[in-house]
């Protein structure tokens, strides 16, 4: 998948700055905050996931999305958000 493509969801990108901020979170919890439903926001982490950019690790029925760290993608896009809101609040 294309960058284009996987930064041109607002949802991705808003999931993308949660974990940023948040480090991990579950699906419950991530379509509370964006403000969706459980299958939109499931999709949206599995294309993120699919990409390498996000792991999770299942407790019972509780999936934990965190950011990837031996992802490169993860990487770039981490620094990028982090020095996008630095620049915001400057």
């Amino acid at each position: 998948m294309s960058l284009e493509q996987v930064l041109s969801s607002r949802p991705r990108l808003k999931i993308l700055m949660m974990l940023v901020q948040l480090g991990e979170l579950n699906v419950s919890e991530i379509a509370r905050r964006l403000g969706t439903n459980y299958d939109a926001t499931s999709k949206h982490l599995k294309v993120l996931e699919d990409e390498g950019i996000l792991q999770h690790k299942t407790f019972g029925r509780i999936r934990l999305y965190r950011l990837n760290p031996q992802s490169t993608k993860t990487k770039v896009l981490q620094t990028l958000i982090e020095i996008w809101e630095q620049s915001e609040k400057a």
